[in-house]
């Protein structure tokens, strides 16, 4: 008998994605546990590849089976913990099992096969955990005379020491740093990395105070920290101190010797949330995002890892981190889409959390404003505690709220998006010193190129949408693809006539504000400007200490911010979006609405927002200016129910891409095909099937998509089936014509 392991193997197709039994040689032995990282030949050509054991047997000696080559330190093992993750994610979403363990490793700790005197082995990247910080020890001499840069140096460092990374952010050298090394004016020295700056703090004091409403909610979720489960939803109006909830719930946990996981939707609400963090709890506080780079991202991982820290805040990988005494897991504004994954596994950080939190004993808090319709279901309906605030902190007022009929300043003689109202109002602002928040969710300058001659829309050639034209850049851009056209061509590539140019986005706008406001300091915040490295939190940063009088942006600036000075917000152009496909629509209407509104008006100055809309009367609209969350939902609960929509049911997205149109076409019908054939043995499980269709974007970079809608019961019997007819869709040689991928939380075109 011979000890062996089965091992998923990196880079398994899914329809091929099984265990493969390996010899574990004796001297390796002592190494090999359930999770550890392996390096093993594959295939003909035994190619080295990354795996992991996921199971370890005694067979008898067979010559066929190949060993194991490498076995990665006992450090590098999955948690029980993790493991269980890992088959939860291979059983949920359809992923392959090494697609779910480098989806919980972050990259920078992963071994790769590294070749040592003609032999495979398993290497991990050496990380530089310090970097060098320099200290002023002397002003600088008169003579010689001092460079511009030699200045500066003087000037960042005469408050204290700063790290080389902060100081060539500020455009010095590190040459220029050594050399006054050198004379003597700086000293150096190699520190411990760090991600954030715990001076930086947004001047919370440590002692908070709770409202009197605060405090019944925050006593009532203290109670939930007891060693038992549970899940809670806190629906709290904007403004109404839903953060500071969360601090004192993060310190109870803490003195029960627990740790806290804090989520949020995008990178560009982490800065905030880690500010708050680490102006009371330190470096405590650990961060874990898609921003970080590989090495940012494993030093925090080994951080987190070795315990140092208590408190973890981060992007829907965050679900992830390795923390091992959990007691509080929050996912704040947790209606937003990006906590569902759209790359395999496509998973949502709401079910890992709810997976967490049963095997930590911990309480699960979703948060917001606006939350899901499932959510609130689910709260209504006894299956999460629900808890409520409905005043604003500190007595605020909820801003004052006025539609803007863009059908009158057209008839008026205003072709411009920005109303004569708005101007008004945001001259106001000006005037009294006031800051403004301008919500259009749209990026680019033109959305659209038409041929006057012909009507023909300039689409991008490897996506069916149209091109986008930038014009800072002076180029067309695909925003699917990333493909570009410049220069901006003029005339119609079908009928050679003139291209006209029409639509608006957010480079548009700021141009127009330019123009009527030529003194006014704006800010513009979209996908094209906080591409650099921390761009959101800078740009933030100086918004908030008063550097701009208006900030125009996408979503990005329509949630979870909070800045003192904003008085005034306008909603532009949102009518599209009310058209929209899907049946989540109104749902996101009236969630990105209500959230942009929330921004005015959070201190002693009241608010004022303006709606600019061709429809003024629209039900939606109009419950979002109410911030009348509840009417809402009686509205949408009762629409989902008579459409049989979520949370009525669930519902499988099976996605179909492919370079050939027509057989991505037939893949679709041949799996509906099997699909119908199998079920039709399963007459205990009531399915829907919407499709093949064409999704709204039917072309992205040159791969054609088709979809079928399956409206189900997403149990464990329907996955089984699922995975039933995936086999039968690969025997038949299908996964050649078309790609298919299944995705139990997307509403894609629905």
């Amino acid at each position: 008998m011979v000890q062996t392991a089965q091992i998923a193997v990196n880079d398994a197709n899914i329809h091929f994605d099984k265990l493969y039994s390996y010899k574990i040689p004796s001297h390796l032995a002592a190494l090999a546990h359930i999770g550890s990282m392996v390096l093993v030949p594959f295939g003909k050509g035994n190619r080295f590849r990354m795996g992991i054991i996921l199971q370890l047997s005694q067979q008898e000696e067979n010559p066929k089976i190949k060993e194991v080559q490498d076995i990665a330190p006992e450090q590098a093992r999955l948690t029980p913990e993790l493991l269980q993750i890992v088959h939860f994610l291979k059983d949920r979403t359809f992923c392959t099992w090494y697609d779910a363990v480098k989806t919980i490793i972050p990259y920078g700790a992963q071994y790769k096969p590294t070749i040592i005197d003609g032999k495979a082995c398993l290497k991990k990247q050496i990380i530089k955990h310090t970097e060098t910080q320099y200290t002023l020890l002397h002003p600088l001499p008169n003579k010689p005379k001092p460079s511009q840069k030699q200045k500066l140096a003087e000037t960042l460092l005469s408050n204290g020491s700063k790290t080389i990374s902060t100081l060539t952010e500020k455009g010095l050298t590190r040459s220029v740093l050594d050399n006054l090394v050198k004379k003597g004016v700086l000293s150096k020295q190699e520190v411990d990395k760090t991600l954030h700056d715990v001076s930086a703090g947004l001047n919370f004091s440590q002692e908070i105070f709770l409202s009197q409403q605060q405090q019944k909610v925050f006593e009532g979720l203290k109670n939930h920290l007891n060693g038992q489960p549970a899940t809670a939803l806190l629906h709290g109006i904007t403004a109404s101190g839903k953060t500071i909830v969360f601090i004192k719930l993060i310190e109870e946990t803490l003195k029960q010797g627990k740790q806290a996981l804090v989520l949020v939707p995008e990178i560009g609400l982490t800065p905030q949330m880690i500010q708050r963090l680490t102006a009371i709890f330190g470096n405590a506080v650990a961060v874990q995002h898609s921003a970080l780079n590989h090495t940012e991202r494993l030093l925090q991982w080994i951080d987190i890892q070795k315990g140092n820290a208590k408190i973890v805040v981060g992007t829907r990988s965050a679900v992830f981190a390795p923390l091992e005494k959990i007691g509080l897991i929050i996912i704040d504004e947790e209606h937003e889409r990006t906590y569902h994954s759209e790359s395999s596994p496509r998973y949502s950080a709401h079910e890992i959390a709810k997976l967490r939190a049963l095997s930590h004993k911990a309480l699960l808090l979703l948060s917001s404003a606006t939350p899901s319709i499932e959510s609130y279901f689910a709260a209504q309906n006894g299956k999460y505690h629900l808890y409520e605030l409905t005043q604003r902190y500190s007595n605020q007022l909820l801003p004052t709220v006025e539609m803007v009929d863009m059908r009158q300043e057209l008839m008026q003689g205003n072709s411009s998006q920005l109303s004569n109202r708005l101007r008004v109002e945001l001259a106001q602002n000006l005037k009294n010193h006031q800051q403004s928040i301008l919500l259009l969710n749209r990026r680019g300058y033109q959305t659209v190129a038409m041929c006057s001659d012909c009507g023909e829309v300039l689409k991008c050639t490897a996506c069916s949408v149209p091109m986008v034209y930038h014009k800072a850049d002076q180029k067309l851009l695909c925003h699917y693809c990333g493909k570009t056209i410049q220069p901006v061509p003029q005339t119609c590539p079908v009928c050679q006539g003139k291209l006209r140019y029409t639509g608006f986005g957010t480079q548009k706008i700021e141009e127009e504000l330019v123009e009527t406001f030529p003194h006014a300091r704006i800010l513009r915040m979209d996908q094209d400007s906080t591409m650099k490295k921390e761009s959101h939190k800078i740009l933030f940063d100086k918004f908030a200490k008063g550097e701009y009088d208006i900030l125009l942006g996408t979503q990005m600036v329509a949630k979870g911010l909070d800045f003192p000075r904003v008085s005034l917000v306008g909603v532009l152009g949102i009518d599209q979006m009310l058209f929209g496909q899907g049946y989540r629509a109104y749902e996101i209407v009236f969630s990105l609405v209500t959230q942009v509104i929330g921004r005015s008006g959070r201190s002693d100055l009241p608010g004022r927002a303006l709606i600019q809309t061709v429809d003024p009367r629209n039900s939606i609209l109009q419950l979002a200016a109410k911030q009348d969350y509840k009417t809402f939902y009686n509205q949408e609960i009762a629409f989902r129910k008579l459409n049989l929509y979520p949370p009525f049911c669930g519902v499988c997205m099976v996605l179909f891409t492919g370079s050939k149109e027509q057989a991505v076409l037939q893949a679709a019908v041949k799996f509906s095909e099997i699909l119908a054939k199998t079920a039709a043995f399963r007459p205990d499980l009531p399915l829907r099937v919407l499709g093949p269709a064409p999704l709204n974007i039917a072309m992205v970079n040159h791969s054609y998509r088709y979809k079928l809608t399956i409206k189900c019961k997403p149990n464990k019997e329907f996955r089984e089936l699922m995975r039933q007819v995936l086999e039968q869709y690969a025997k038949q040689g299908l996964p050649a014509k078309a790609t298919v991928v299944l995705d139990m939380h997307s509403d894609a075109d629905l």
